[in-house]
């Protein structure tokens, strides 16, 4: 049998105002000087207001924002963030957002414990002590960041969205409070909810998936197939919060297995781009999975029936090609984007295809891929 290690450092509160608990949760921690990480969106939302009235009730007035966070976060607005934070003496984080103010606050607990700039810290294991604490408040169905081991920061030298990974980056706490998506914008559903669905078919079928993720992932991706459409397309609370869920559950898969050849192509699009990360994932993981499929016609047929596709009397290789069209008619309902509608010069393919080849999670693609493969996948992708 295939030996595997899982590890899993976050303690988990899932529910609707656990968002709430922020404040007794801190005491617990022993913390008196928390610091916020977030964007304006969010602030002028309401959805940071919600945390830091919770924050006042509860003992804790006047905690220092910062709101400066952009999708895609660079390794210069990390740094604002670390000396802002080492300057008021943060001794907690609590990044409230989507994957770029988890990956931000992340960055920046790695600063605070260590020192140095984020760059010396890429790769996979440089982290070599425990972070500052950090509590995760998601607000979006996409990332699962509040429960990975992974922080992506975008070198602004070269235009590279630079990985992190060590369980040591994993945040202390995820409160997961369905109440803070129900009001999120259809397109933010739409590109954060597929974001989710890659990574847990990602997640299920690169080489480092083992039993334990593929549990997560295969019960992920049935549940994003049965609740993306009516968390996009109507109000039901019901359906946004079985997303976050669901996106929580694949980031536990995927952040003990890892993701494949659609981030390493999605991460050099919002590299070169400044792409948001769910639509550029969005729009390349049908393509990816027709390049993948054959690989494993087992799993495969099991992600097209996880989306809802009757795989009776197929065979085998048919069952598996079903989920690549069950991917492409949610990607058509959904409304995403085409890549010509991110890529406007094709002769920028070759150095997307480049880029996509030196990620960090090249070798994690269930079937090998070098430069000239990413090069004729990005290039069916932009013909079609």
């Amino acid at each position: 049998m295939k030996s595997f290690e899982f590890v899993l450092p976050t303690r988990i509160k899932f529910g609707e105002k656990v968002s709430g608990d922020i404040a007794g949760e801190l005491k617990a921690l022993g913390k008196s000087r928390p610091y916020i990480i977030t964007d304006k969106g969010l602030v002028s939302a309401g959805i940071v207001g919600r945390i830091t009235d919770a924050l006042d009730a509860g003992g804790y007035p006047d905690c220092r924002i910062f709101d400066e966070v952009e999708p895609n976060p660079r390794d210069t607005t990390v740094g604002r963030a670390y000396e802002d934070a080492k300057a008021y003496g943060a001794d907690a984080l609590i990044a409230i957002g989507g994957g770029s103010s988890m990956d931000t606050a992340k960055g920046v607990g790695v600063l605070l414990t260590h020192g140095g700039t984020i760059r010396d810290y890429e790769g996979l294991d440089a982290v070599t002590k425990p972070i500052t604490d950090l509590i995760a408040i998601p607000t979006t169905v996409g990332t699962g960041s509040e429960v990975t081991f992974w922080s992506v920061i975008t070198d602004t030298d070269r235009h590279f969205k630079m990985s992190l990974g060590s369980p040591l980056v994993a945040p202390k706490l995820a409160l997961v409070d369905p109440l803070l998506v129900a009001t999120l914008p259809p397109a933010v559903v739409a590109s954060t909810g597929m974001d989710a669905l890659t990574h847990a078919i990602e997640g299920y079928t690169c080489t480092l998936s083992e039993p334990i993720t593929d549990a997560c992932a295969i019960y992920a991706i049935k549940m994003i197939g049965d609740n993306i459409k009516d968390a996009v397309y109507t109000d039901s609370i019901e359906a946004k919060g079985n997303m976050l869920l669901a996106s929580l559950i694949a980031g536990i898969a995927f952040g003990n297995s890892d993701i494949a050849g659609v981030h390493c192509m999605a991460e050099a699009l919002g590299g070169l781009y400044d792409t948001p990360h769910g639509v550029a994932n969005a729009v390349m993981l049908p393509y990816v999975m027709e390049y993948n499929y054959e690989t494993d016609l087992s799993k495969f047929a099991n992600i097209a029936v996880a989306l809802g596709e009757n795989i009776d009397g197929l065979s085998a290789k048919d069952a598996a090609w079903l989920s690549v069209e069950a991917v492409r008619k949610l990607n058509k309902a959904l409304e995403i984007p085409s890549l010509k509608t991110i890529v406007k010069d094709a002769g920028d393919l070759e150095d997307l295809a480049q880029r996509a080849s030196v990620n960090v999670s090249v070798e994690s693609n269930p079937r090998k891929a070098d430069a000239k493969d990413f090069l004729d996948i990005f290039g069916k992708a932009y013909s079609e």
